[in-house]
């Protein structure tokens, strides 16, 4: 099983954890804590206690996530808490995506190639230290390079970049797509009767979308990767945003989405 987490919590829940959960084997129970660069984005002094206490205590279970914001980032940072902490020699690397109809901060599709070259140039520290790079959705498979494709290979014997629902669920009992897509269709769990027809029922919505639109760029559309399903043409929500502030002439199923944000339909 696999928790995302912050690390952040109380001293209190943190005892909790660790009480109950320090006998699982780490080959059973992972958390994948996300974790920001402390120079590029400084962490309230409290935060970052909490995060360290968390990784002291629990980092033989942990795998460091990075979500990459911005193109000059930096994840040296990473090697020496894993050194440090005894985490998982792996990197969960995620592109930070758009909210559809949303203010935020994400990588745009221009810019995606330059951050897959970025995070090459990581390549002679992360070979050396033994340390294997995970790519999270939103990668297209045109965005590297045959010799960036042989080292990824090289490192998992095999690479899918792929797009499909990550369901979350909320305290409240709600379910949604993914946490980008936290508005898109978002529904009651009681109107399921099991995960599959959770998942089944957003992956309808993500064919649709599909089917506006192949991807990210315009060459997506007739691309044989993607049509024998090596790649799904970048983020569903990258593909969403775009149609935001379109004129409404896309299937009715994506707009009652992108009309209503935070609403069930």
């Amino acid at each position: 099983m696999t928790v995302f987490t912050s690390g952040v919590m109380s001293d209190a829940r943190l005892k909790q954890l660790s009480d109950h959960l320090s006998s699982v084997p780490p080959g059973r129970l992972s958390f994948v804590v996300n974790l920001n660069n402390p120079v590029q984005t400084p962490a309230p002094k409290n935060e970052g206690r909490r995060i360290a206490k968390f990784l002291s205590l629990m980092g033989p279970w942990c795998t460091p996530g990075f979500n990459i914001y911005r193109t000059d980032f930096d994840i040296e940072f990473l090697f020496d808490l894993i050194a440090r902490y005894g985490m998982h020699r792996h990197i969960r690397l995620g592109l930070a995506s758009p909210m559809p109809g949303v203010e935020s901060i994400y990588i745009k599709p221009d810019d995606v190639r330059g951050i897959i070259s970025r995070l090459y140039t990581f390549r002679p520290m992360l070979d050396r230290l033994d340390i294997k790079p995970g790519l999270d959705c939103g990668f297209p498979l045109c965005g590297f390079t045959d010799e960036q494709l042989g080292w990824l290979m090289r490192h998992s014997g095999k690479f899918k970049f792929g797009c499909g629902p990550a369901i979350d669920l909320t305290p409240d009992l709600n379910v949604y797509a993914c946490f980008p897509l936290s508005g898109f269709h978002k529904r009651s769990l009681f109107e399921f009767n099991s995960m599959r027809e959770v998942h089944d029922f957003y992956q309808g919505l993500f064919d649709h979308v599909r089917s506006e639109t192949a991807g990210i760029y315009e060459e997506c559309d007739g691309c044989v990767h993607r049509e024998e399903g090596r790649c799904s043409g970048g983020g569903a929500c990258q593909v969403m945003n775009r149609f935001v502030g379109e004129a409404p002439v896309r299937l009715v199923e994506i707009e009652r989405g992108l009309s209503k944000p935070c609403l069930s339909v």
